[in-house]
């Protein structure tokens, strides 16, 4: 498990050590959002989203010239996605619960990849078909978000194979392997599929252009850690005479553990959409907190909330109330609010959020064709 001193690593398959988000920007390039920012995109939606208000959301790259080119008239696509090598948890559906919202506030077409080619090449022990297993199981909980499905279009990278291969073909040619290699972190042992990979991945951003004949803009809402992909895509655009994809990136949800995301690969410190009631409850009762070692200490001292996976499960996604957030935090600073308590509370909203949840992918069983991508 990462720990606060260890080495802040973030990579598209790696994320690890205490995120310092100030510096990502730096050493990524992108730019912070702005108080100018936010007033835009309130005045459209009307209020701000929870992940906005709060910072969840915190770069991004020409966000402002989307603003500028919708409010001229033009429309824009949006474009996020995931990579199936199992179950979903709740860390994976921050960008796609705002994604939702995007869409409901500008009415946008969303173009969602599933990168079951990517998840195969780079795991020595998946078949496509397990892959492919995933992918489909994993649309399940895209659908229970509750996107548009008339707006909404699900890629499945092996079997959309046809109409992306023509268009990551365009993409490819303009990239050397230098700058894989040197994005990436690739070696001379790395395998050919995942050099080409990246081509893949960019297909969504032109895939509107492509269809229409029209020069789309397309805005990609996804975790920072998926960055050097879209720098490379911008690189290519205009070298293809598409606009450059803008971005807007969000942080990562703490694990139920002390430090770093939560992962699939430490499974008792994330929780997935498929978790029963019994299970939600013994993970957040086993949580990681910034509570003192006895309540004597605790109501003496007060907690930490700022290194606390349980306080920023409600920060990030389970209470919309400021002020109640607000009023939990000083709870627990002051040592009114005991950990325990806390985890109680927190676990209520957790299973009935999964509750409805569940309800909704079990019913998307029956949708799923109406949001699969089908080339007309």
């Amino acid at each position: 498990m990462a720990g606060d001193d260890e080495e802040m690593i973030v990579t598209p398959w790696e994320v690890a050590g205490r995120i310092d988000y100030s510096r990502l920007i730096k050493e990524f390039g992108t730019q912070p959002i702005t108080k100018d920012l936010l007033k835009r995109i309130e005045k459209h939606a009307g209020t701000l989203h929870l992940q906005l208000r709060r910072g969840l959301f915190f770069s991004h790259r020409d966000l402002d010239w989307i603003l500028d080119m919708y409010e001229s008239g033009i429309r824009f696509v949006l474009y996020t996605g995931r990579g199936p090598s199992g179950p979903v948890h709740i860390g994976h559906m921050i960008p796609w619960i705002f994604t939702k919202h995007l869409q409901d506030v500008f009415g946008s077409k969303l173009y969602f990849q599933m990168t079951d080619d990517e998840k195969f090449l780079i795991n020595p022990d998946f078949t496509l078909e397990k892959t492919r297993n995933f992918a489909y199981d994993n649309a399940l909980d895209v659908i229970a978000v509750g996107f548009d499905a008339k707006k909404t279009k699900i890629i499945m990278d092996v079997e959309d194979a046809e109409i992306i291969y023509r268009i990551a073909l365009k993409v490819a040619k303009k990239i050397t392997f230098s700058t894989i290699k040197a994005a990436f972190g690739l070696t001379e042992s790395s395998n050919i599929g995942i050099i080409f990979f990246p081509a893949i991945q960019a297909v969504p951003c032109f895939l509107e252009s492509e269809l229409t004949g029209e020069n789309v803009p397309c805005l990609i809402p996804a975790a920072i850690d998926q960055d050097p992909y879209w720098r490379i895509t911008r690189d290519v655009a205009p070298k293809l005479g598409y606009f450059k994809p803008a971005q807007i990136h969000c942080k990562f949800l703490p694990g139920l553990g002390k430090g770093g995301k939560m992962s699939a690969s430490m499974p008792e410190t994330c929780i997935f959409t498929t978790d029963p009631p019994e299970v939600v409850e013994r993970k957040i009762w086993n949580a990681f907190t910034g509570g003192k070692p006895t309540i004597k200490e605790h109501k003496l001292h007060g907690g930490d909330p700022s290194i606390c996976p349980v306080y920023y499960y409600d920060y990030y996604l389970f209470e919309e109330d400021d002020d109640k957030l607000n009023e939990t935090y000083m709870k627990c600073r002051n040592g009114e609010l005991l950990c325990g308590d806390h985890k109680i509370m927190l676990a209520e909203k957790v299973k009935k959020f999964l509750k409805e949840h569940q309800k909704k992918r079990e019913k998307a069983k029956d949708k799923l064709d109406d949001y699969l991508f089908k080339k007309k």
